[in-house]
């Protein structure tokens, strides 16, 4: 818009401007393909990967057309500002689409025209983004700020940042002095000289002291300096001190561009990981903690907790409004003397799990597997039990359960435990815990389970059975949603009945009835507890992949069902959404985090959903069980669940039928 404005107008530098600004998002688009790319990779499907990545390419191309056009305009009318920015944001798109010889002679071009500019703040980061610049970048990676330089563009980086130092210091602007003096700090870390390493982050932290979001990266490098020192604790202190300078400013930063880009996997979640890493160095695995031990493994729980919200809030963007309901994670479990908390994180070379139990105990063990090794062998777990029409053999899911359960079994009897709660990471929230094997059972025969991303996300009280209603809204007919067909659910029909049947005073809308603005309209008029969809839905590694279909063949998004919800002042209100027709792919971790963070995002209790597709006859049986225990007020959420695959698996039911449908957020 803005260009067909400027060429209208006839304005050369604002059509320049714009030019640029719509080359970049050209560029940032091929950074979603790309991402997309790498997720079908994880997942094998090799076609998709391939189709991700030329769009990416695709994108790029466009993205150096405008940028080519912007280019020319700023020279014809010596508009060097315009010029230098137009370059800069050229240089990765020349990387990413093999033109290596045009980025290398583009980054000399920039910094002829840098050093032709007057002093500003604009010409630091400027000379900060093309130290960066002088080593190619890849397409499936973006420019790293952890990212040592090579040894043949080192002394040309140290050069350019003293300069960039000196420019700050000349104008006085300190806080981009605060990124060209860390900056500098970082390259002399990676060189190992790690005292002048520490002098310059110092000298970068305290000309950070009023910008936040630069100072949190500073008191992070020098936690990896200490950590490279063999100074330990003194690196978790500075580890600590980044991540609650990090906490002020996270909401800002996980989504906005700024003068130095930000990106998570590369420049938020390590601080988290590294540091829960420290922390359990100082740990013995196979221990039960209590008092000083436990201390430490509560402040691993805390660490775990903060990057489970963070990376929720990184998925979802701009819409996602996570509301911590329970800050006292600790004192819930003590108050639930039947449930035990697993909570996972996976490092590079290792699994930690601590099981946290009623009464203060916490037991910590660490799996001698990579992350590499454990991606492979819990997509393998996960494959084997979709395959409907084998004849089902367990052996994947004993190794898994000797992994993540076995070494807690004798803890989980002493304590009477009938309840577990897991908080997954990474590739672990894809897979269904209920379906894992101890040689004799599933784990699901022992005991009911449930999910959630965080417990401070989750409100722990008991579903009120008064006046139990639900919303179900039901597509059976085939529908097209942006070119892509789904399968009619004859079965819907089936389901939606069973609801009525089970919660008499139900509405239902089914078909052209389930529309976005009929919801909204029902939920406007009447309070109601569940809500239940029984239509084709999709987790994906983007939030705009996360949606389900509705009636009128269009796209409801979990934001769109938020904005909703807030619009009908029912966020809080509703106990249960059901979603009995989701499905995430094999290995596609972040899509799986999506799925996780689904109650919070949608500002609901709980919610029951599947990690992938089955035959919707077998769900019209599942949800009329489930209804009926959940009318039974000695029943929680998780047991009214659990009863009901319990019975499935007491009918020699293939575990594709009953595994899937996971129990997230409150299992109350």
């Amino acid at each position: 818009m803005s260009v067909e404005i400027a060429r209208v107008i006839e304005h050369p530098l604002y059509l320049s401007s714009a030019l640029s600004s719509l080359g970049s998002a050209h560029a940032n688009r091929a950074q979603v393909s790309y991402r997309r790319a790498l997720s079908a990779d994880l997942i094998g499907d090799t076609g998709p990967a391939e189709e991700f990545r030329a769009e990416g390419l695709n994108s790029e191309f466009e993205a150096l057309t405008d940028f080519q056009e912007s280019l020319a305009l700023a020279q014809t009318h010596d508009y060097q500002a315009g010029e230098l920015r137009t370059l800069i944001n050229a240089i990765p798109s020349y990387y990413r689409t093999g033109d290596r010889t045009t980025a290398t002679s583009t980054v000399q071009q920039a910094l002829s025209l840098v050093e032709a500019l007057p002093d500003s703040q604009d010409k630091v980061y400027a000379v900060i983004t093309l130290s960066h610049l002088l080593q190619p970048v890849t397409v499936d990676a973006v420019i790293s700020k952890t990212q040592c330089p090579n040894s043949t563009v080192t002394p040309q980086v140290i050069d350019m940042l003293q300069q960039a130092i000196a420019v700050a210091q000349r104008i006085a602007n300190r806080r981009a002095e605060s990124f060209a003096l860390g900056e500098l700090g970082h390259v002399y870390e990676c060189r190992s000289e790690y005292s002048t390493a520490m002098t310059l982050t110092q000298a970068a932290r305290l000309a950070a002291e009023e910008a936040k979001d630069s100072r949190y990266l500073w008191e992070w490098q020098t936690g990896r300096i200490l950590k490279a020192e063999g100074e330990v604790n003194e690196a978790i202190l500075a580890y600590e001190q980044a991540i609650a300078t990090l906490e002020t400013i996270r909401s800002d930063i996980l989504t906005a561009n700024r003068d130095i880009q930000f990106d998570f996997r590369d420049i938020i979640e390590p601080v988290y990981r590294q540091l829960v890493e420290l922390r359990l160095s100082q740990e013995q695995p196979s221990s039960t903690a209590e008092t000083e031990a436990s201390k430490n493994l509560d402040a691993v729980l805390g660490t775990v907790d903060s990057l489970r919200l963070a990376e929720l809030q990184n998925y979802f963007g701009n819409d996602c409004i996570v509301t911590v309901v329970n800050p006292e994670r600790v004192d819930f479990v003590a108050a639930n003397s039947n449930t035990a908390v697993f909570s996972s994180i996976i490092l590079d070379d290792r699994v930690a799990v601590i099981a946290s139990f009623p009464d203060g105990r916490q037991q910590l063990e660490l799996i001698d597997v990579n992350s590499e090794t454990l991606r492979a062998e819990i997509n393998q777990y996960r494959r084997e039990l979709e395959r409907y029409y084998d004849n089902y053999t367990p052996q994947q899911a004993q190794k898994v359960y000797d992994w993540l359960i076995r070494p807690f079994a004798p803890a989980l009897e002493q304590a009477q435990i009938t309840t577990l709660v897991f908080i997954q990471d990474g590739i672990l929230r894809s897979v269904p815990m209920a379906a894992l094997h101890d040689g004799e059972s599933f784990l699901v025969e022992r005991y009911a389970i449930a999910t959630t991303p965080s417990l401070t996300l989750t409100d722990p009280k008991a579903l009120d059975r008064q006046e139990l209603r639900a919303l179900a809204l039901g597509l059976t007919e085939q529908a097209v949603v942006d070119g892509r067909p789904f399968a009619a659910l004859e079965n819907v029909n089936t389901e939606i009945r069973a609801v009525k049947t089970e919660l008499p005073e139900s509405t239902t809308l089914l078909n052209q009835e389930f529309t976005r603005d009929r919801l909204q309209q029902e939920l406007a008029q009447e309070t109601y507890p569940i809500l239940h969809i029984a239509t084709h839905g999709e987790f994906g590694t983007e939030p705009e992949d996360t949606f389900l279909v509705t009636g009128d063949q269009q796209k409801l998004t979990i934001t769109d069902l938020d904005a909703i919800l807030r619009s009908t002042n029912r966020v809080g209100e509703i106990e249960l959404l059901t979603l009995t027709a989701c499905e995430t792919a094999v290995g596609d971790d972040r899509a799986a985090l999506g799925l996780a963070g689904v109650a919070a995002q949608a500002g609901v209790s709980s919610v029951l959903a599947s990690l992938w597709f089955i035959e919707d006859a077998a769900t019209a049986e599942m949800v009329a069980q489930f209804y009926d225990g959940l009318l039974n007020p000695n029943l929680s959420k998780a047991e009214a669940l659990a009863n009901v695959q319990r019975s499935l698996i007491q009918a020699q039911n293939h575990p594709a039928t009953w595994a899937p449908f996971i129990l997230i957020g409150n299992w109350m």
